[in-house]
């Protein structure tokens, strides 16, 4: 008697189904966030032919009259000696690396898929975009260690304080202290030009803000009143936007928890990306092959004094 295993009838989706069985023709995908998109801006001018994107920042120097390096560039009806401006561009480059997947299929498998409703193809083609979204938040988030690239979350020069204590034991009061730091040390760093506008949290932290009742009639949490009581409701004219985030758990110093205030906008920080695409079908024999590809690059932070981390919350 011919018999077909797990693995033979798995690949395809068929399987064999009993009188009394009822299968549910839903297809359950696996249980994956990413939240990428959400937190930061792409830069979209790279193409899939570059290796590197880079941008420059410009410093500039200047002293006042009579070489008072505060001083104001006063001068008289008669003066020859004129102060100038100086400049000085550096640049900062960052690697764009190419990813790729190879979706393959015969025509055995694709007629036998659709035959019971679940198509090979554009089941591959989901498990795809699931694999290059996992991997775009984990090169958003943290890098990657080969390419000796940082993520929004593990920067370096970014401006990083000590909770003075957890958030499990600090009263509302302290918790808005706590954040009112953050969002002060990101704006003092970037000369009080720039009070962020969002804050990453790790989960367990955002969830207690959401438990904490700070009315005295019990209808408004914690996590609602920093929205708007914080100097970056006050400065910025819009609530402070306040968001979970798996990856900062554990990612600040000796593996404590670590929270994020920055601004998401492309001119303060960005991420290059050139989207996936795909060449036409390959046949070989039965087999049916596409390819699909696109590069990464690394988190381009443009003005990182206007970033800062809050670790041990």
């Amino acid at each position: 008697m011919q018999t077909f295993d797990r693995a033979t009838v798995d690949s395809t989706g068929a399987f064999l189904v009993g009188e009394l069985e009822r299968l549910d023709q839903t297809l359950n995908l696996p249980l994956v966030a990413y939240t990428w998109s959400r937190d930061i801006q792409l830069r979209e001018d790279a193409s899939i032919a570059d290796d590197i994107s880079s941008f420059t920042n410009t410093n500039f120097a200047s002293s006042g009259t009579g070489g008072k390096p505060n001083g104001k560039n006063w001068i008289g009806k008669d003066s020859t000696a004129i102060a100038g401006v100086n400049l000085d561009i550096q640049k900062q480059g960052f690697p764009l690396q190419l990813w790729g997947q190879e979706l393959g299929w015969t025509v055995i498998e694709l007629e036998a898929a659709a035959k019971v409703g679940r198509p090979i193809d554009t089941q591959k083609y989901d498990g795809m975009q699931l694999k290059w979204n996992m991997d775009t938040d984990e090169q958003v988030y943290i890098g990657d260690d080969d390419l000796n690239a940082k993520g929004l979350l593990t920067l370096s020069g970014v401006a990083t304080t000590a909770a003075t204590k957890t958030w499990a034991t600090s009263t509302a009061d302290e918790i808005r202290d706590s954040v009112n730091a953050i969002l002060t040390t990101a704006w003092k760093n970037s000369a009080y030009s720039m009070v962020p506008t969002d804050l990453l949290l790790p989960p367990e932290q955002y969830a207690l803000l959401g438990t904490i009742i700070v009315s005295s009639a019990g209808n408004q949490s914690l996590l609602t009143y920093l929205s708007t009581n914080t100097i970056a409701y006050h400065n910025n004219g819009v609530p402070l936007n306040i968001k979970p985030v798996k990856w900062l758990k554990g990612r600040g110093a000796k593996g404590t928890d670590r929270a994020l205030a920055y601004t998401n906008d492309k001119k303060y920080v960005r991420f290059p990306m050139v989207p996936l695409r795909s060449i036409p079908v390959q046949y070989r024999g039965i087999y049916q092959l596409v390819t699909y590809y696109g590069k990464l690059g690394a988190v381009e932070p443009v003005y990182k004094e206007t970033l800062a981390y809050m670790d041990g919350i």
